[in-house]
């Protein structure tokens, strides 16, 4: 049955289709979290974008693409996300079961550039196909290649939203534009949100954010009006009402696999902070099935309370 929050969070998108809107609530009515509001989703896509070894080989198993599926539904995550390859090569054995995001852009590392451009690796109709509920898209605000980005996933989001797929962006500030500590600034993660969000984005995925401001203008308005750097729950809560005041979702990463304690407390940040969850990849599949299961009970049980 819909709950009153998950309806809630459906009227946002007012302007959407019928399909749009049914495949958003995929993702709120599925898993521990169904009905809640709140989000974890597994995203696989480091394979491409930092390589099997590096991804991977500290726990074997997630070699095999069905692990990914199998850990998705075990731990009783909203849906999963991964590119092209993963899911053609296990959609058809889980299929039903678990809400799926086709990440249609990814970049990988063998060639070192200032201004990273993902290559288009996936189409709507390949997410049909795959029957998925969304697809996925990332753009690099700061790099200059950012335009075509930007023109990529307008394309891209129109066809996905006349054919009634969710739009899922991952907003990831990178580039000459901005320094390396600039990448995770509040200023600048906030306004990658923003972005994307006007990209026309149904869910947005964006880094946690430092205090640290990198744009001078910016910063200027951030002391006049005394918005707050410190703790992290108040940072979350500024990208949250800079993703239209909280009128679209907004998720974080989980970033590089971190002890249980650090993440929990981010996740309490999260909470607290108004933000929709978690997507949580290397800090699950990196880690025994068992341990990652134990773990990301607890991350939704956080959101749950």
């Amino acid at each position: 049955m819909m709950t009153k929050r998950v309806r809630e969070i459906l009227s946002y998108y007012d302007s959407e289709n019928v399909g749009v809107r049914t495949n958003l609530a995929r993702f709120f009515n599925q898993g521990r979290l169904a009905g809640t509001g709140k989000l974890v989703i597994l995203p696989v896509d480091q394979g491409f974008e930092h390589g099997p070894a590096r991804s991977f080989a500290v726990n074997p198993p997630a070699y095999n693409p069905h692990y990914h599926f199998e850990l998705a539904l075990e731990a009783g995550c909203s849906g999963y996300a991964a590119p092209l390859g993963f899911l053609e090569a296990a959609a058809a054995e889980f299929a039903g079961e678990l809400p799926l995001i086709l990440k249609l852009n990814n970049h990988d590392l063998l060639y070192d550039e200032r201004d990273p451009i993902s290559a288009v690796t996936g189409s709507v109709n390949d997410a049909l196909r795959l029957g998925c509920s969304a697809v996925g898209f990332t753009i690099y605000p700061g790099s200059a290649e950012r335009r075509e980005m930007y023109e990529q996933l307008r394309e891209i989001a129109e066809e996905a939203k006349q054919c009634g797929l969710a739009v899922v962006v991952w907003s990831y500030p990178r580039g000459s534009g901005i320094s390396k500590e600039g990448e995770t600034a509040l200023d600048v993660v906030a306004y990658a949100a923003q972005i994307a969000a006007q990209l026309g984005a149904h869910i947005v995925k964006v880094k946690l954010p430092s205090s640290h401001l990198e744009l001078a203008e910016a910063k200027k308005v951030y002391e006049a009006q005394r918005i707050p750097l410190e703790p992290l729950a108040e940072r979350v809560r500024h990208v949250v009402q800079s993703c239209f005041d909280g009128r679209r979702v907004l998720i974080f990463s989980g970033g590089p696999k971190d002890t249980d304690a650090a993440l929990l407390d981010e996740v309490k940040a999260i909470k607290a902070g108004g933000g929709f969850g978690s997507i949580i990849g290397r800090n699950s599949f990196q880690r025994p099935k068992a341990e990652a299961i134990t773990l990301l009970n607890k991350i939704m049980d956080i959101y749950a309370g």
